[in-house]
């Protein structure tokens, strides 16, 4: 999720003058094992400059709907999300917590109060959550350039540190569907700017920004989050394209997409065995 230090990339975000760094201070470095890894990680740190310079949004911590046409269709479809995390949540304990599935994100989370529920993402397509929630996922896939997409749970007293993305060359989506009263005790910080989340109401983002999120309702919070490529020109656009497909064959994510399925393999048979099993 982050690397130690706190270097600077080259590139003013617009309001309040926030700048994207490489790493929060604070937080160490996972351990990045292997030549291959760590020239990856040398690539990674020049293509963030470069996705800086040729931006075709801007580089905001936070950005306008109105940056993002397709996000007003998103919000007119929401109560269907709605009613297919409803499903979802019927089996809310037995979800996983993120850091149960992605060691990236141990450098902030190790509990298990923030789970998911993952629909497409880590280079993964789960059959079974489409099956489960087709409606979603007929929904995000108007999204250009869609990366990841799933359910982000955060269970009362949930709170996460300071941090950045791995990576400036996609930009974040929450859309609210299950967002807790009182608002003014949960929330998400981007850079300088804080944001609440509503129900209904999308929220885009650039996650390399540093930034935390919080809820200190004593009830749950859920957004669809939904990871899409960052609108680029050339030649950053093509660099992109090829990190992101590169991507999905390093060890962090394919030991994600493993611990998804075993997860899966889990979840749905638990489930299978309920349907077959015979009535009293």
């Amino acid at each position: 999720m982050t690397d130690a230090g706190m270097r600077q990339i080259d590139g003013t975000a617009a309001a309040g003058g926030a700048r994207q760094e490489f790493g929060t201070e604070g937080i160490a470095a996972l351990e990045r094992p292997g030549m291959v890894v760590r020239g990856l990680m040398a690539v990674v740190q020049w293509a963030e400059r470069l996705n800086l310079r040729f931006s075709k949004v801007e580089n905001l911590p936070v950005y306008e709907n109105a940056a993002f046409p397709w996000s007003a269709e998103i919000e007119r479809e929401w109560p269907l999300i709605r009613a297919e995390l409803d499903r979802v949540l019927v089996r809310q304990d037995e979800l996983p917590s993120f850091s149960d599935i992605s060691s990236d994100v141990k450098t902030i989370t190790k509990d298990n109060h923030w789970k998911t529920f993952m629909i497409c993402g880590y280079g993964l397509k789960s059959d079974h959550a489409i099956r489960q929630c087709p409606e979603t996922w007929r929904i995000v896939q108007k999204i250009p350039g869609l990366k990841t997409a799933m359910f982000s749970i955060f269970e009362p007293g949930k709170h996460l540190p300071p941090h950045r993305g791995p990576y400036n060359g996609v930009l974040r989506l929450h859309l609210g569907l299950i967002v807790p009263e009182p608002r003014e005790k949960l929330g998400i910080r981007v850079a300088d700017v804080v944001c609440n989340w509503e129900e209904g109401k999308v929220l885009l983002f650039d996650d390399a920004y540093e930034h935390e999120a919080w809820n200190h309702t004593d009830k749950t919070r859920v957004v669809l989050f939904v990871d899409f490529v960052k609108p680029l020109r050339f030649p950053a656009n093509l660099i992109n394209w090829l990190l992101l497909n590169i991507a999905v064959f390093t060890p962090f994510i394919r030991e994600g997409v493993d611990k998804q399925k075993e997860w899966e393999k889990r979840f749905y048979a638990q489930a299978e065995a309920i349907r077959n099993a015979p009535a009293d």
